[in-house]
Formats: C-alpha cells, structure tokens, sequence
C-alpha cells in the first residue's frame, strides 16, 4: 500500500499549527486536574508550570483557540477545559477497536482514562482462536475474522495496534479498508498508509534510548566535571607549599 501525505484533520485546516495541536492535551491534563480541585481561575504562567511549557508559548497556543483570558484574573479553568475538549473532538463519543490483546493491548484494554477522555472501547480483537470470548477488563475478545464487521456494526473510525510488529501492517490494511482512517500504533515498525489515514507512533523502545542517552551524557558531564576537579585541587595544594614570593622554601637543616 502506498504512503502518501497524512490526512489534515479540522483544527489544521482552521489554521492551528500542528506543535499546538500537540500540546493541546497538555493543558487539558493540567486544567482537568485544577477543576478536579474546584480551581476557578488560573494564570498563565501557573498552568504553562504544570503543563510543562512556557507561558510566552501557552499564551500563544490559546490565542488560536480565541481565548486571551483576563488581564489580573487569568483564565476561567471550565471554559478552558470545554473549549479545548472541543477543538480536540472529545466532547462526543469516540468508539475505538485494539487489535492485538497480548500484555500490551490488555493493559490498553484496562486503563482507566479512555471513558473519561471521550473514548469508548467497543472491541477488543486478537487472532488467537484461543482468547475468543474471554473478557478482559469486562469485554470479550473477539477474532481478528470478525474485524471489518465490528468496524462497521460500531462505526470505528480510530483503531489501536498492539500487535507484534510482523502482524502489524496487515491488520493496518485491514483497518484502512474497513473504514478506519485514524490509527495509534504500539508495534514497534513503521506503517504505510494511504492519504486520508493518520497515524501515531508509541515505540516505548525507542523513548528508553532517549533517556539512555540523555543518561549517558549527563554521566559524561559529570566525569569532565569531577576530572576538572582534580587539578584544581592539586594546584591549590601546591600554592599552600609555596613561600610568601612564589617559591618553594628550602629545607633547612636541623
């Protein structure tokens, strides 16, 4: 299957850039935890700390949504929070299909957050004839046979793989043909889709190697710093031998 230029969603077409876009789901974590607190108001500076960003680029991201706040007040926390559930779509019922129920795709299948986030699990599918009619987290498995009819029975637009890599972009072809066009990837491989069909990656692998370099170079940093050290340290030693000149008093004989 080819792979062609990703499908540009509503937000994109109405002018927000795809960075704010990304860190959309940023400021609706932190402000859902304000309301979640009966937070009324908060400044910018306050939610771009707890969000993880600058306040300069915070105040920026939600000028594309219209919103400014009040100079001395800040922003109102459930307006914020409806007004960006509602750029991203959540403010209706997203059913979604997870493809591969391994450790992965079961621990997918238990989390807690897809119900209260807008997102409805309405199948869980594995190519295992074994698993068929098992629950996991209240929800029968069902076969990969039955794909293209629960996409369809269910209206899926969004589907998760958490296949091994090998199965991965079969079951994405299937998806695509059965009518999904939004696709979150947990097989650690790359997947060719068509126009029209997005695709997010989640390679818990490759995050590991980041953080094992940034490990790594903090260590090396650290290294330098302490053999940075070691001279300096032996300088001063030599400076406390020296005379009051500069030079090295001799020794006297008893």
């Amino acid at each position: 299957m080819a792979t062609g230029r990703t499908h540009r969603p509503a937000t994109r077409s109405r002018g927000i850039p795809e960075a704010t876009v990304a860190r959309l789901p940023l400021y609706l974590r932190a402000l859902t935890a304000l309301s979640e607190r009966s937070v009324p108001t908060v400044s910018s500076e306050e939610l771009a700390a707890a969000a993880g960003v600058n306040s300069a680029k915070l105040r920026k991201d939600f000028s594309y949504l219209g919103s400014y706040g009040t100079r001395g007040v800040g922003y109102d926390v459930e307006y914020l929070v409806y007004q960006i559930s509602r750029e991203l779509g959540l403010t209706q019922d997203w059913p979604v299909v997870i493809v591969g129920i391994g450790n992965l795709g079961a621990a997918l299948a238990n989390y807690g957050g897809f119900a209260s986030r807008g997102f409805r699990v309405a199948a869980l599918i594995d190519a295992d004839a074994a698993m068929a009619g098992k629950p996991v987290a209240g929800i029968p498995v069902q076969h990969t046979d039955e794909l293209e009819r629960i996409i369809s029975d269910n209206g899926v637009s969004i589907g998760v793989i958490a296949t091994p890599a090998g199965a991965a972009q079969q079951v994405c072809d299937r998806l695509v043909a059965a009518g999904v066009t939004s696709i979150l990837n947990f097989a650690p491989t790359v997947l060719s889709v068509p126009d029209g069909v997005d695709v997010r990656k989640v390679d818990l692998s490759i995050e590991l190697q980041i953080l094992a370099f940034h490990e790594q170079r903090k260590a090396g940093e650290e290294a330098a710093a302490e053999a940075a050290a070691v001279p300096a340290a032996a300088t001063r030693d030599e400076s406390a031998d020296q005379g009051p000149d500069g030079d090295v008093p001799a020794v006297m004989p008893a």
